[in-house]
Protein backbone atom coordinates (compact mmCIF):
# COMPACT_ATOMS: atom_id res chain seq x y z
CA UNK A 1 0.00 0.00 0.00
CA UNK A 2 1.62 3.72 -0.89
CA UNK A 3 2.51 5.52 1.85
CA UNK A 4 0.20 8.37 2.30
CA UNK A 5 1.99 11.67 3.08
CA UNK A 6 0.71 14.37 5.61
CA UNK A 7 1.42 17.90 3.19
CA UNK A 8 0.15 20.11 5.45
CA UNK A 9 2.34 18.25 8.25
CA UNK A 10 5.11 18.23 5.72
CA UNK A 11 5.08 22.01 5.27
CA UNK A 12 4.98 22.98 9.49
CA UNK A 13 7.69 20.92 9.63
CA UNK A 14 9.33 22.92 7.56
CA UNK A 15 8.15 26.43 8.57
CA UNK A 16 9.86 25.12 12.45
CA UNK A 17 13.00 24.50 10.46
CA UNK A 18 12.85 27.25 8.29
CA UNK A 19 12.00 30.03 11.16
CA UNK A 20 15.36 28.09 13.00
CA UNK A 21 17.47 29.29 10.47
CA UNK A 22 16.29 32.23 10.13
CA UNK A 23 16.06 33.19 13.78
CA UNK A 24 19.61 32.23 14.74
CA UNK A 25 21.48 33.12 11.01
CA UNK A 26 19.22 35.72 9.40
CA UNK A 27 17.09 35.61 6.23
CA UNK A 28 19.79 35.30 4.34
CA UNK A 29 20.94 31.71 5.38
CA UNK A 30 17.37 30.70 4.40
CA UNK A 31 18.30 28.88 1.49
CA UNK A 32 16.99 25.22 0.44
CA UNK A 33 20.02 23.57 1.14
CA UNK A 34 20.35 25.13 5.20
CA UNK A 35 16.72 24.17 5.71
CA UNK A 36 16.77 21.39 3.90
CA UNK A 37 19.82 20.39 6.40
CA UNK A 38 17.97 22.03 9.89
CA UNK A 39 14.57 19.91 8.84
CA UNK A 40 16.75 16.35 7.68
CA UNK A 41 15.72 16.85 4.49
CA UNK A 42 17.88 15.69 1.29
CA UNK A 43 17.55 19.41 -0.68
CA UNK A 44 15.49 17.44 -3.51
CA UNK A 45 12.79 16.64 -1.18
CA UNK A 46 12.68 20.37 0.15
CA UNK A 47 12.52 21.26 -3.52
CA UNK A 48 9.44 19.82 -4.12
CA UNK A 49 7.63 22.25 -1.80
CA UNK A 50 9.55 24.85 -2.93
CA UNK A 51 11.04 25.27 -6.59
CA UNK A 52 12.67 28.82 -6.10
CA UNK A 53 13.72 31.01 -3.49
CA UNK A 54 10.90 33.30 -3.68
CA UNK A 55 8.64 30.49 -3.08
CA UNK A 56 10.93 30.37 0.03
CA UNK A 57 10.43 33.51 0.71
CA UNK A 58 6.78 33.94 0.14
CA UNK A 59 6.23 30.82 2.34
CA UNK A 60 8.00 33.02 5.18
CA UNK A 61 6.27 36.07 4.37
CA UNK A 62 3.04 33.67 4.94
CA UNK A 63 4.60 32.74 8.70
CA UNK A 64 5.41 36.69 9.18
CA UNK A 65 1.81 37.74 8.25
CA UNK A 66 0.31 34.93 10.34
CA UNK A 67 2.32 35.80 13.60
CA UNK A 68 2.02 39.46 13.44
CA UNK A 69 -1.64 39.35 12.68
CA UNK A 70 -1.81 37.17 16.63
CA UNK A 71 0.03 39.44 17.75
CA UNK A 72 -1.78 42.39 16.79
CA UNK A 73 -5.28 40.98 17.65
CA UNK A 74 -4.17 39.66 20.61
CA UNK A 75 -6.79 40.61 23.23
CA UNK A 76 -5.12 40.61 26.61
CA UNK A 77 -4.17 43.46 26.74
CA UNK A 78 -5.94 46.55 29.21
CA UNK A 79 -5.91 50.00 29.88
CA UNK A 80 -6.58 53.59 28.01
CA UNK A 81 -6.78 53.50 24.17
CA UNK A 82 -4.22 55.11 23.57
CA UNK A 83 -1.95 52.49 25.32
CA UNK A 84 -3.87 49.92 23.85
CA UNK A 85 -2.89 51.43 20.10
CA UNK A 86 0.37 51.76 20.77
CA UNK A 87 0.73 48.13 22.12
CA UNK A 88 -0.97 46.58 19.29
CA UNK A 89 0.97 49.07 16.67
CA UNK A 90 4.20 47.84 18.25
CA UNK A 91 3.74 44.27 17.37
CA UNK A 92 4.24 45.12 13.96
CA UNK A 93 7.98 46.93 14.54
CA UNK A 94 11.15 45.55 14.47
CA UNK A 95 11.82 45.81 18.33
CA UNK A 96 13.27 42.28 19.41
CA UNK A 97 14.92 39.84 17.13
CA UNK A 98 12.12 38.17 16.44
CA UNK A 99 10.40 40.85 14.83
CA UNK A 100 13.57 41.56 13.15
CA UNK A 101 13.59 38.76 11.55
CA UNK A 102 10.27 38.90 9.58
CA UNK A 103 10.87 42.88 8.44
CA UNK A 104 14.00 41.23 6.65
CA UNK A 105 11.52 39.07 5.57
CA UNK A 106 9.55 41.44 4.37
CA UNK A 107 12.21 43.75 2.94
CA UNK A 108 13.74 41.20 0.82
CA UNK A 109 10.44 39.86 -0.61
CA UNK A 110 9.40 43.63 -1.06
CA UNK A 111 12.61 43.87 -3.54
CA UNK A 112 11.87 40.86 -5.72
CA UNK A 113 7.79 42.21 -5.85
CA UNK A 114 8.97 44.60 -8.52
CA UNK A 115 9.79 41.41 -11.29
CA UNK A 116 8.01 38.46 -9.53
CA UNK A 117 4.06 38.57 -9.74
CA UNK A 118 4.19 35.91 -7.12
CA UNK A 119 6.16 38.24 -4.31
CA UNK A 120 4.23 40.90 -5.56
CA UNK A 121 0.72 39.45 -4.81
CA UNK A 122 2.16 37.93 -0.88
CA UNK A 123 3.48 42.03 -0.66
CA UNK A 124 -0.21 43.03 -1.41
CA UNK A 125 -1.32 41.45 1.19
CA UNK A 126 0.93 41.90 3.87
CA UNK A 127 0.52 45.48 2.85
CA UNK A 128 -2.94 45.31 3.31
CA UNK A 129 -2.97 44.42 6.67
CA UNK A 130 -0.52 47.17 7.94
CA UNK A 131 -3.17 49.13 6.03
CA UNK A 132 -6.10 47.69 8.27
CA UNK A 133 -4.07 47.95 11.48
CA UNK A 134 -3.58 51.84 10.96
CA UNK A 135 -6.79 52.16 10.29
CA UNK A 136 -8.40 50.50 13.09
CA UNK A 137 -5.37 52.62 15.27
CA UNK A 138 -6.64 55.77 13.92
CA UNK A 139 -10.49 55.07 14.17
CA UNK A 140 -10.14 54.58 17.84
CA UNK A 141 -7.60 57.24 18.78
CA UNK A 142 -10.00 59.49 16.82
CA UNK A 143 -13.40 58.15 17.33
CA UNK A 144 -13.93 58.90 13.44
CA UNK A 145 -15.73 55.99 11.62
CA UNK A 146 -14.59 54.64 9.10
CA UNK A 147 -11.09 55.98 9.82
CA UNK A 148 -9.52 58.95 7.72
CA UNK A 149 -8.29 58.07 4.76
CA UNK A 150 -5.11 60.45 5.17
CA UNK A 151 -4.57 59.65 8.79
CA UNK A 152 -4.58 56.41 7.57
CA UNK A 153 -2.31 56.23 4.77
CA UNK A 154 0.26 58.47 7.30
CA UNK A 155 0.53 56.24 9.59
CA UNK A 156 0.67 53.40 7.18
CA UNK A 157 3.89 55.29 5.68
CA UNK A 158 5.26 55.92 9.33
CA UNK A 159 5.35 52.25 10.12
CA UNK A 160 6.83 51.29 7.21
CA UNK A 161 9.68 54.33 7.39
CA UNK A 162 10.31 53.03 10.47
CA UNK A 163 10.94 49.47 10.26
CA UNK A 164 12.85 50.41 6.93
CA UNK A 165 15.04 52.42 9.04
CA UNK A 166 15.35 50.17 11.73
CA UNK A 167 16.92 47.34 9.43
CA UNK A 168 19.32 49.77 7.62
CA UNK A 169 20.33 52.07 10.40
CA UNK A 170 19.99 50.11 13.54
CA UNK A 171 22.24 52.18 15.81
CA UNK A 172 20.30 55.55 14.71
CA UNK A 173 16.99 53.40 15.33
CA UNK A 174 17.14 51.38 18.47
CA UNK A 175 13.83 50.05 20.15
CA UNK A 176 13.22 53.05 22.38
CA UNK A 177 13.60 55.57 19.28
CA UNK A 178 10.99 53.37 17.64
CA UNK A 179 8.71 53.61 20.45
CA UNK A 180 9.13 57.38 20.55
CA UNK A 181 8.69 58.25 17.53
CA UNK A 182 5.51 56.35 16.96
CA UNK A 183 3.99 57.88 20.42
CA UNK A 184 4.63 61.38 19.15
CA UNK A 185 2.55 60.59 16.35
CA UNK A 186 -0.34 58.57 18.30
CA UNK A 187 -0.61 61.27 20.69
CA UNK A 188 -1.52 63.89 17.69
CA UNK A 189 -3.82 61.81 16.31
CA UNK A 190 -5.16 61.30 19.87
CA UNK A 191 -5.52 64.97 20.52
CA UNK A 192 -7.23 65.20 17.24
CA UNK A 193 -9.66 62.82 18.63
CA UNK A 194 -10.53 64.91 21.95
CA UNK A 195 -13.55 67.43 22.32
CA UNK A 196 -13.65 70.70 21.34
CA UNK A 197 -12.77 73.12 24.12
CA UNK A 198 -16.11 74.74 24.90
CA UNK A 199 -14.07 77.97 26.59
Amino acid sequence: MPKIVDHDARRAELAEAMWRVVYRDGVGAATVRSIAAEAGWSPSALRHYFATQTELLVFAMEHVMAKATERFTADHRTGATRDVVQGMLEELLPLDRQRVREAEVWLLLAARAQVDPTARDRMTEADDGVRRAAEVAVALLTGEQPADDAATARLHALLDGLTLHALLHPDRMPPRRLRELLAAHLDQLARRGLPADPG
